[in-house]
């Protein structure tokens, strides 16, 4: 049996689509970029420059791992975006219309260029065969993880977490600010809770931070976030060089984080501390 998908650096490796602490709280936090895995084949058909997953979230699932202590859930894809995005829309979709927007299996990386060797970019069918395999699964688990939390609790609060090079030309001009939170323009939590998490963002000494900027959520946080129904979501996008060495992609420096990491738990704590004004 073909395995789901493989690591790159050792094509006999078997993973699942993603890892799950569930929570005990209100709280869900998913990373659905930080993963590594590759499908089947796919290495040999990216470009040498590709084969480093460069536009990786990387190391995010580090920056929440203390979360679980706290009650709060974290759910991590373990495939990489380059096989199938899943902060994109299934059906094609732009998330900001009129911008450059990258795909659901993306065939330039976030520098501009192509990801594939001539001729080797996957096509309609492939495409919609990743969505089966690894796009709709990771939205199923994920949706029935806030269903879940909903039932028990009465509401859920979904973190989707994120980061991203400080400079990305094709995207943005200048440099990112340290702490993007977005919120569907305030259109996917309660008011407050928005409030509450920037307020938090907006106090982190030695970081630069903005609301509903360049980055106001992609289609996780605006296709869970529903206030009215009980889900509230919001999507915190980090500049990636205020916590990592970007020239060291693979390289994880917990002291060099430390200071991120505890914004981000003052963030959860006063995302767990918060009650929805009407109990739902």
């Amino acid at each position: 049996m073909s395995p789901l998908f493989l690591q790159p650096a050792d094509m006999t490796e078997t993973a699942a689509l993603f890892t799950l602490v569930p929570a005990r709280s209100p709280l869900l936090i998913d990373v659905p970029h930080a993963g590594l895995g590759l499908s089947p084949g796919l290495s040999g058909r990216l470009t040498e420059s590709a084969r480093r997953l460069a536009d990786t979230d990387w190391h995010v699932e580090k920056l929440y791992a203390f979360a679980a202590e706290l009650g709060a859930g974290l759910m991590v894809a373990t495939h990489s975006r380059y096989v199938v995005d899943l902060n994109r829309d299934p059906e094609g979709r732009a998330l900001y219309p009129g911008a450059d927007n990258t795909e659901l299996c993306p065939t330039r990386g976030f520098d501009g260029e192509s990801l594939y060797r001539d001729g080797a970019q996957p096509d309609a069918v492939e495409i919609a065969a990743r969505a089966d395999t690894y796009w709709h699964p990771y939205h199923q688990r994920l949706a029935a993880e806030l269903q879940a939390i909903r039932a028990r609790h009465g509401y859920a609060i979904l973190l989707d977490g994120h980061s991203i090079a400080a400079e990305v030309p094709r995207f943005f001009a200048g440099r990112l600010p340290d702490l993007n939170l977005g919120t569907n323009d305030g259109a996917s939590c309660a008011p407050d809770l928005a409030h509450q998490a920037y307020a938090i963002l907006s106090a982190a000494k030695g970081f630069s931070h903005v609301h509903n900027g360049r980055f106001k959520g992609g289609y996780i946080t605006r296709r869970y976030g529903r206030p009215g129904e009980g889900v509230h979501a919001l999507q915190l996008e980090i500049a990636r060089d205020c916590y990592m060495d970007e020239s060291r992609l693979e390289h994880w420096d917990a002291a060099a984080a430390a200071p991120l990491v505890a914004v981000l738990r003052r963030l959860v704590e006063a995302l767990l501390r918060w009650r929805p004004a009407n109990g739902s």
